[in-house]
């Protein structure tokens, strides 16, 4: 009869261990910042509170679902305006103004589990999200070189990033100053040789080149 409890407890939590994979939703997420989030303080205390008050993120889903509606092959961005430097401790950057674009291939009820989804991933940063826009949206991620990615959202944001090299060091003690935006479980800041938003709902353009303003990560929930 104890064989038979232990054989029936192994079966039940193997059930709950399936279970809770099943309901893992995981992917790859890309970031942009207007304030390079890989420097050292010296350009850092350069750039606060002048820029760094705009950020470009988005999330592609390799697997899994969102309150219980799958989600795998599709991609939500956001577009952010805040009231202050992003990451800056001595600063309140909230309110923030945000735009969701939401991935056009998406079925009424996909768009609005990815909406959920970016909010609970966004926190604060996407509160007040001012539109939702659906469009094309695609976020390629290339395995074999680390840090090179492309986002691509409708006509409204581009994101394209390459790694940090050896000739982008501009002062001593670089360190990954700012840490990103959102929970992830592996990043690693990039140079963002695109950074461009133009699009409705934040009262501001903004179009970069070049910068070390950007993460490229893997996320899990």
């Amino acid at each position: 009869m104890r064989r038979g409890l232990c054989e029936l407890l192994c079966v039940v939590l193997l059930a709950l261990s399936a279970s809770a994979l099943g309901q893992q939703i995981r992917g790859d997420y890309i970031e942009t910042r207007s304030a390079d989030v890989y420097t050292g303080q010296c350009f850092a205390n350069g750039e606060v509170n002048l820029v760094g008050d705009e950020a470009i993120l988005a999330w592609h889903v390799q697997s899994g679902s969102w309150d219980g509606v799958p989600l795998a092959g599709l991609t939500v961005a956001a577009a952010v305006h805040a009231r202050a430097t992003l990451g800056d401790p001595y600063a309140n950057p909230y309110p923030a103004r945000a735009v969701l674009i939401v991935d056009d291939q998406a079925s009424q009820q996909q768009s609005s589990a990815l909406v959920a989804f970016a909010r609970q991933m966004g926190g604060e940063l996407l509160r007040h999200a001012q539109q939702v826009i659906p469009a094309p949206v695609e976020l390629v991620v290339n395995p074999e070189h680390h840090g090179v990615a492309l986002l691509r959202a409708g006509q409204f944001a581009t994101v394209q990033t390459r790694p940090v090299n050896d000739k982008d060091h501009l002062c001593g003690n670089e360190v990954t100053f700012y840490p990103p935006l959102t929970q992830l479980t592996h990043s690693m800041p990039a140079v963002a040789l695109t950074d461009s938003y133009r699009g409705p709902g934040l009262d501001v353009d903004w179009e970069s080149h070049g910068r070390r303003s950007a993460f490229v990560g893997t996320f899990v929930r």
